[in-house]
């Protein structure tokens, strides 16, 4: 019998009797591995209750009590790597080595938060008039929601929790019900640091949970990743409510290759950024531009090391795993059929791959379509799968032109060996992310994460120092005290004669 993923409330497990309960699958065998809870708003109220409570006294825990929490923390997950890795693996079902860099790139978010006494400090300006000062403080908001996505089960929480337990908040974490174990093993490692009980709490489940942490009016603020259209609604549910919103959406990453490129690097590039992780990326490269005359001979190239690739479990060595379930699995094949439908040229087709011992696996190889054009849904649509389009640009201002033009504006890279050239393109292209020769440009824990357009809904980044500004409000205090050597107050000091 599958065992049940219950809610994380109160630094335990909530052992509830669910009405409503989700499969959690392995994707490289298509079997049922376990059930998850699904919360209703009730127990999203007992969450979001038990970390109103923590938030009264952990507001006023000492930044240095704080950061040896983050320290113990980041020691154990740094310890438990392995294991949390191959926890991600068997629920979502990217390659082993794809889920421990998933891991590591978490684990420089948490060493940010540990410098959080640096972070917080604020300002100060003596005698801003005669005999007053002016200085601000940064305080907590209180409980914050994060509502992460089934790709990154174990990155995406580690952008948002720290920073905001390390800035005094408490959370309510709710991860994707495709993929729950690693929130929870996570969840685990911070009580073992010594998280007091209910600064972070972990629900599961749909839409019913989601609204109730966007209504709920003791949540100040909500961090999210996830499409454009739940973005949106996102945001514009949750700032309807009053509450503080960052709410990374969906993408369309290119990379644009220019003639003087060197092309086996940006072969290379393409095959790691596409289907790497099987594609369900927010920065995934999706569209390659090739700017004339490469087209025919980068096309050649990435065809070749696609060829290579070995699709199959990701315990065991392969480089590309299965999709996450068998029904984004079929998402993603009916764009491959619109593909071919709107006169794209399928060069190579991953619809026929079959591995092994798997027969019922989620499994859809890696796929590549030339001569795209911008109307074609394979190019409009955000397909979070291996599915990767090589559009042809004959310049440069032609291939700017489509980036701009696209609404998504999350990452892009280009490919050149001329610095002029790369500078001109970081300057003008209309994206928040920008990668020269490196095809995924996310940024180091101490710069900030997030798009333009409607990659992103509101005003902050994620994590680094965006993260401390989200995660905190700014109070600013003037002050001005009697002069005692003017007799405004005697406070027992010797007066001189």
């Amino acid at each position: 019998m599958a065992n049940l993923i219950d809610h994380w409330i109160g630094g335990a497990n909530a052992e509830s009797t669910p009405q409503r309960t989700g499969d959690v699958f392995d994707p490289a065998t298509g079997q049922v591995r376990d059930r998850v809870a699904f919360a209703e708003a009730s127990d999203v109220d007992t969450a979001v209750a038990s970390a109103a409570e923590a938030f009264k006294s952990w507001r006023r825990t000492s930044l240095s009590r704080r950061t040896n929490v983050l320290f113990a923390f980041r020691e154990l997950l740094n310890r438990h790597a392995g294991e949390l890795a191959e926890i991600i693996t068997a629920e979502h079902g990217k390659v082993v080595p794809d889920a421990a860099g998933e891991v590591q790139r978490g684990l420089e978010n948490v060493e940010y938060a540990c410098g959080i006494p640096n972070l917080l400090k604020g300002g100060f300006s003596e005698n801003a008039s005669t005999g007053v000062d002016v200085h601000s403080v940064h305080q907590p908001l209180g409980v914050a929601g994060v509502i992460s996505p089934f790709n990154f089960p174990a990155m995406v929480p580690l952008w948002f929790v720290p920073t905001a337990i390390a800035c005094g908040n408490t959370v309510v974490l709710k991860p994707s019900e495709k993929d729950p174990s690693a929130a929870m093993f996570i969840a685990q490692l911070w009580r073992e640091a010594g998280l007091p009980d209910g600064v972070l709490n972990v629900v599961h489940g749909d839409k019913v949970a989601v609204d109730a942490v966007l209504g709920h009016r003791d949540v100040k603020a909500v961090s999210f990743v996830g499409s454009t259209p739940i973005a949106r609604y996102v945001y514009e549910t949750a700032t309807g409510n009053g509450k503080r919103v960052q709410a990374l959406g969906g993408a369309k990453n290119h990379m644009v290759v220019l003639p003087d490129a060197d092309l086996d690097l940006a072969a290379d590039a393409a095959v790691s950024a596409g289907f790497g992780s099987a594609g369900e990326r927010c920065m995934a490269v999706s569209a390659v531009v090739a700017v004339d005359p490469v087209g025919d001979e980068l096309v050649t190239k990435i065809a070749e090391r696609m060829a290579k690739l070995d699709i199959g479990d990701g315990r065991r060595g392969s480089d590309m795993g299965p999709l996450v379930t068998a029904a984004h699995r079929d998402r993603v094949t009916s764009y491959v059929e619109a593909g071919e439908r709107s006169g794209a040229e399928l060069v190579v087709d991953g619809r026929g791959v079959r591995v092994d011992g798997a027969e019922d696996g989620f499994w859809l190889g890696p796929t590549l379509f030339d001569h795209v054009g911008t109307d074609m849904s394979i190019y409009t649509d955000e397909i979070f799968g291996p599915v990767l389009s090589v559009l042809r640009a004959p310049t440069y201002e032609h291939a700017l032109k489509v980036l701009d033009d696209n609404p998504y504006g999350n990452g892009t890279a280009v490919f050149t060996e001329n610095g002029g050239a790369a500078r001109q393109f970081c300057e003008e292209v209309e994206v928040g992310m920008v990668g020269v020769n490196v095809p995924i440009p996310v940024p180091v824990s101490y710069y900030s994460f997030g798009g333009w357009k409607d990659s992103l809904f509101g005003d902050s980044h994620a994590y680094g120092p965006d993260g401390v500004h989200f995660y905190t409000r700014t109070k600013a205090i003037t002050t001005r005290w009697p002069d005692p050597s003017h007799g405004g107050v005697n406070l027992g000091f010797p007066q001189n004669d």
